[in-house]
């Protein structure tokens, strides 16, 4: 049983475990079952019931957020950071004009959406959204 607010997703490989739930609840709450869901809390989810494998996808929020920032025609790349890319505080801007620039770009906007979809479906950008993440209060370009 998952539980977001006021929606529930139930999973059970018992069906009549299942109906159990779901005639408790429903004794108990108002509910209204909507059936196999696809799309929640913006993933998308995939099922291939013949090989048993549920699929999550955030494409659709990746999209979204590289629309959001200006990035849509960016290039992918297998690995967010390359080997021998540094970051460092010399980075950050140094004096008001470049701080002025520097507000102008949504970064902890931008750090914040990568971590939801780190914590959700891509756990391989966990250590490049970690390092850029402890720029947040002086980000530089």
């Amino acid at each position: 049983m998952v539980l977001y607010v006021n929606d529930i997703m139930l999973d059970s490989r018992d069906i009549g475990f299942l109906q159990e739930i779901k005639s408790f609840l429903t004794k108990n709450f108002e509910l209204k079952d909507l059936g196999q869901d696809s799309f929640v809390l913006g993933i998308k989810i995939l099922r291939d019931c013949s090989q048993g494998i549920i699929r999550l996808s955030q494409e659709s929020y990746i999209d979204k957020l590289l629309d959001r920032f200006g990035m849509k025609d960016s290039k992918p790349r297998y690995t967010p950071i390359a080997k021998g890319d540094k970051f460092s505080l010399k980075q950050c801007p140094n004096n008001d004009l470049e701080r002025t620039e520097m507000q102008k770009i949504s970064y902890a906007s931008a750090i914040g959406s990568l971590m939801y979809a780190q914590v959700c479906t891509h756990p391989d950008i966990a250590f490049v959204v970690g390092v850029l993440g402890r720029y947040l209060s002086n980000p530089g370009l």
